[in-house]
Protein backbone atom coordinates (compact mmCIF):
# COMPACT_ATOMS: atom_id res chain seq x y z
CA UNK A 1 0.00 0.00 0.00
CA UNK A 2 0.86 3.54 -0.10
CA UNK A 3 1.24 6.21 3.14
CA UNK A 4 -1.86 7.29 1.96
CA UNK A 5 -3.96 3.55 2.51
CA UNK A 6 -4.82 3.16 -0.36
CA UNK A 7 -3.43 -0.11 -1.77
CA UNK A 8 -4.30 -3.68 -2.35
CA UNK A 9 -3.89 -6.45 0.56
CA UNK A 10 -3.50 -10.03 -0.68
CA UNK A 11 -4.33 -13.13 1.20
CA UNK A 12 -0.65 -14.80 2.25
CA UNK A 13 -1.77 -18.16 3.69
CA UNK A 14 -5.61 -19.78 5.14
CA UNK A 15 -4.10 -21.39 8.16
CA UNK A 16 -5.36 -25.06 9.11
CA UNK A 17 -7.84 -25.13 11.65
CA UNK A 18 -8.58 -21.13 11.36
CA UNK A 19 -11.95 -19.76 10.60
CA UNK A 20 -11.12 -19.55 7.52
CA UNK A 21 -10.31 -23.43 6.25
CA UNK A 22 -13.07 -24.86 3.85
CA UNK A 23 -14.52 -21.59 3.52
CA UNK A 24 -13.47 -20.79 -0.42
CA UNK A 25 -10.59 -18.11 0.76
CA UNK A 26 -7.34 -19.15 -1.16
CA UNK A 27 -3.91 -17.53 -0.92
CA UNK A 28 -3.87 -14.80 -3.30
CA UNK A 29 -7.57 -13.54 -3.05
CA UNK A 30 -8.59 -9.85 -2.12
CA UNK A 31 -11.13 -9.39 0.44
CA UNK A 32 -13.01 -6.38 -0.94
CA UNK A 33 -16.04 -6.35 1.51
CA UNK A 34 -17.66 -8.12 4.69
CA UNK A 35 -20.90 -8.10 5.48
CA UNK A 36 -23.01 -8.98 8.89
CA UNK A 37 -26.70 -10.16 7.95
CA UNK A 38 -29.04 -10.44 11.19
CA UNK A 39 -32.64 -11.53 11.85
CA UNK A 40 -34.71 -9.33 14.21
CA UNK A 41 -37.98 -10.67 15.51
CA UNK A 42 -40.60 -7.47 16.02
CA UNK A 43 -44.26 -6.87 16.39
CA UNK A 44 -45.28 -3.42 15.50
CA UNK A 45 -49.17 -4.69 15.40
CA UNK A 46 -49.48 -5.31 18.67
CA UNK A 47 -50.20 -8.72 18.32
CA UNK A 48 -48.41 -11.20 20.34
CA UNK A 49 -49.24 -14.15 17.52
CA UNK A 50 -48.03 -12.22 14.99
CA UNK A 51 -44.10 -11.93 14.30
CA UNK A 52 -42.26 -10.32 11.58
CA UNK A 53 -38.91 -10.39 10.53
CA UNK A 54 -36.59 -7.29 9.86
CA UNK A 55 -33.64 -8.29 7.77
CA UNK A 56 -30.35 -5.68 9.08
CA UNK A 57 -27.30 -5.37 7.24
CA UNK A 58 -23.64 -4.30 8.04
CA UNK A 59 -21.30 -3.86 5.28
CA UNK A 60 -17.78 -3.09 5.05
CA UNK A 61 -15.97 -2.36 2.65
CA UNK A 62 -11.69 -3.39 2.53
CA UNK A 63 -11.39 -2.90 -1.28
CA UNK A 64 -8.02 -0.93 -2.24
CA UNK A 65 -7.21 -0.30 0.61
CA UNK A 66 -3.73 -1.02 2.32
CA UNK A 67 -2.98 -3.51 5.03
CA UNK A 68 -3.65 -1.38 7.94
CA UNK A 69 -6.38 -0.02 6.63
CA UNK A 70 -8.35 -3.34 6.25
CA UNK A 71 -7.13 -4.57 9.27
CA UNK A 72 -9.14 -2.11 11.03
CA UNK A 73 -12.11 -2.15 8.80
CA UNK A 74 -12.34 -5.93 9.33
CA UNK A 75 -12.13 -5.57 12.96
CA UNK A 76 -14.25 -2.92 13.20
CA UNK A 77 -17.32 -5.40 11.99
CA UNK A 78 -19.46 -6.64 15.07
CA UNK A 79 -19.34 -10.03 15.49
CA UNK A 80 -22.16 -12.22 15.33
CA UNK A 81 -24.46 -12.55 18.56
CA UNK A 82 -27.26 -15.00 17.43
CA UNK A 83 -27.01 -18.43 15.50
CA UNK A 84 -29.29 -16.38 12.66
CA UNK A 85 -26.65 -13.84 11.83
CA UNK A 86 -24.19 -14.90 9.26
CA UNK A 87 -20.91 -13.19 8.18
CA UNK A 88 -20.70 -13.03 3.79
CA UNK A 89 -17.06 -12.45 2.90
CA UNK A 90 -16.65 -11.12 -0.72
CA UNK A 91 -13.39 -11.46 -2.51
CA UNK A 92 -12.17 -10.85 -5.72
CA UNK A 93 -9.78 -13.73 -7.10
CA UNK A 94 -6.51 -12.26 -9.29
CA UNK A 95 -5.80 -14.54 -12.10
CA UNK A 96 -2.58 -14.59 -13.66
CA UNK A 97 -3.48 -13.71 -17.61
CA UNK A 98 -3.13 -16.87 -19.98
CA UNK A 99 -0.17 -16.43 -22.47
CA UNK A 100 -0.03 -17.90 -25.68
CA UNK A 101 3.24 -18.96 -26.99
CA UNK A 102 2.92 -18.33 -30.91
CA UNK A 103 5.55 -19.96 -33.35
CA UNK A 104 5.63 -17.93 -36.55
CA UNK A 105 7.03 -19.61 -39.45
CA UNK A 106 7.32 -17.69 -43.62
CA UNK A 107 7.30 -19.18 -46.46
CA UNK A 108 10.86 -20.33 -47.62
CA UNK A 109 10.60 -17.33 -50.71
CA UNK A 110 10.69 -14.84 -47.88
CA UNK A 111 13.75 -15.70 -46.40
CA UNK A 112 13.10 -15.18 -43.10
CA UNK A 113 13.85 -16.94 -40.02
CA UNK A 114 10.84 -18.15 -37.82
CA UNK A 115 10.03 -16.02 -34.82
CA UNK A 116 8.50 -16.82 -31.80
CA UNK A 117 5.79 -14.24 -29.56
CA UNK A 118 3.88 -14.20 -27.26
CA UNK A 119 0.26 -13.30 -26.58
CA UNK A 120 -2.22 -13.37 -24.46
CA UNK A 121 -5.38 -14.60 -24.06
CA UNK A 122 -8.53 -12.76 -25.69
CA UNK A 123 -6.35 -10.86 -27.96
CA UNK A 124 -7.56 -10.73 -31.54
CA UNK A 125 -4.67 -12.63 -33.52
CA UNK A 126 -4.23 -9.87 -36.13
CA UNK A 127 -4.28 -6.99 -34.39
CA UNK A 128 -1.89 -8.61 -31.86
CA UNK A 129 0.32 -9.26 -34.83
CA UNK A 130 0.29 -5.86 -36.27
CA UNK A 131 0.97 -4.16 -32.81
CA UNK A 132 4.06 -6.44 -32.78
CA UNK A 133 5.20 -5.34 -36.00
CA UNK A 134 3.99 -8.13 -38.32
CA UNK A 135 2.53 -7.48 -41.07
CA UNK A 136 0.06 -10.07 -42.45
CA UNK A 137 -0.77 -8.82 -46.49
CA UNK A 138 -0.69 -11.73 -48.73
CA UNK A 139 -0.50 -10.68 -52.48
CA UNK A 140 -2.10 -13.95 -53.61
CA UNK A 141 -5.21 -13.16 -51.75
CA UNK A 142 -8.29 -12.69 -53.76
CA UNK A 143 -11.16 -10.44 -52.22
CA UNK A 144 -14.35 -11.99 -51.27
CA UNK A 145 -16.38 -9.12 -51.74
CA UNK A 146 -17.84 -7.48 -54.95
CA UNK A 147 -15.66 -4.65 -56.52
CA UNK A 148 -13.90 -4.35 -53.10
CA UNK A 149 -9.87 -3.90 -53.25
CA UNK A 150 -6.78 -3.91 -51.41
CA UNK A 151 -7.05 -4.58 -47.17
CA UNK A 152 -10.80 -4.58 -46.01
CA UNK A 153 -9.87 -3.43 -42.64
CA UNK A 154 -10.74 -6.75 -40.80
CA UNK A 155 -14.27 -7.11 -42.13
CA UNK A 156 -13.36 -10.71 -43.05
CA UNK A 157 -13.36 -10.42 -46.99
CA UNK A 158 -10.20 -9.83 -48.54
CA UNK A 159 -8.14 -13.11 -46.99
CA UNK A 160 -4.83 -11.28 -47.03
CA UNK A 161 -4.47 -11.90 -43.28
CA UNK A 162 -5.55 -15.98 -43.72
CA UNK A 163 -2.82 -17.55 -41.41
CA UNK A 164 -1.88 -21.70 -41.76
CA UNK A 165 -2.62 -23.12 -38.10
CA UNK A 166 -0.49 -26.63 -37.89
CA UNK A 167 -0.47 -26.85 -34.21
CA UNK A 168 -3.36 -25.36 -31.58
CA UNK A 169 -5.95 -24.53 -34.07
CA UNK A 170 -7.99 -25.73 -30.32
CA UNK A 171 -6.60 -22.58 -28.90
CA UNK A 172 -8.51 -20.20 -31.21
CA UNK A 173 -11.78 -19.00 -30.89
CA UNK A 174 -14.34 -20.83 -33.39
CA UNK A 175 -15.36 -19.47 -36.65
CA UNK A 176 -18.38 -17.67 -37.50
CA UNK A 177 -20.84 -18.63 -40.94
CA UNK A 178 -18.90 -16.64 -43.16
CA UNK A 179 -15.59 -16.98 -42.16
CA UNK A 180 -16.18 -20.88 -42.48
CA UNK A 181 -18.02 -20.66 -45.73
CA UNK A 182 -14.91 -18.95 -47.15
CA UNK A 183 -12.37 -21.25 -45.77
CA UNK A 184 -14.48 -24.52 -46.58
CA UNK A 185 -12.03 -26.05 -48.32
CA UNK A 186 -8.85 -25.02 -46.60
CA UNK A 187 -9.78 -26.45 -42.80
CA UNK A 188 -6.33 -25.31 -41.53
CA UNK A 189 -6.73 -21.85 -42.37
CA UNK A 190 -7.99 -18.86 -40.54
CA UNK A 191 -8.85 -15.48 -41.27
CA UNK A 192 -6.39 -13.26 -38.48
CA UNK A 193 -9.00 -10.93 -38.40
CA UNK A 194 -11.42 -12.77 -36.99
CA UNK A 195 -9.90 -15.32 -34.73
CA UNK A 196 -9.04 -14.52 -31.00
CA UNK A 197 -6.20 -16.23 -29.46
CA UNK A 198 -6.52 -18.34 -25.79
CA UNK A 199 -10.14 -19.19 -26.67
CA UNK A 200 -12.15 -20.10 -23.01
CA UNK A 201 -8.79 -18.44 -21.32
CA UNK A 202 -6.93 -21.19 -22.10
CA UNK A 203 -3.11 -21.45 -22.53
CA UNK A 204 -0.49 -23.22 -24.66
CA UNK A 205 1.33 -23.19 -27.91
CA UNK A 206 0.86 -22.33 -32.09
CA UNK A 207 1.95 -23.01 -34.73
CA UNK A 208 1.24 -20.52 -37.57
CA UNK A 209 1.98 -20.47 -41.44
CA UNK A 210 2.34 -16.63 -42.66
CA UNK A 211 0.70 -16.41 -45.85
CA UNK A 212 -0.15 -20.02 -46.54
CA UNK A 213 -0.95 -19.60 -50.31
CA UNK A 214 2.69 -19.26 -50.70
CA UNK A 215 3.95 -22.23 -49.65
CA UNK A 216 4.25 -25.11 -51.60
CA UNK A 217 1.56 -28.39 -51.53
Amino acid sequence: GRDDGIGITIVEEVLDGGNAENCGIVPGDSIIALTLNSNANDDNTGNSNKMVVQEETTRISTECLAYDPTITALTSLPPPSSPTEEIIITVKRIRRQPTIQVKLQYPPAMEEPDATIELFAGENLRRALLTRGIKLNDPLAQRFDNGGVGDCGADGTCATCVIGVTKGMDLLSPMAQQEGQILKAKPKWRMACKAVVGHGMTEGEMTVQVSPRQWAN
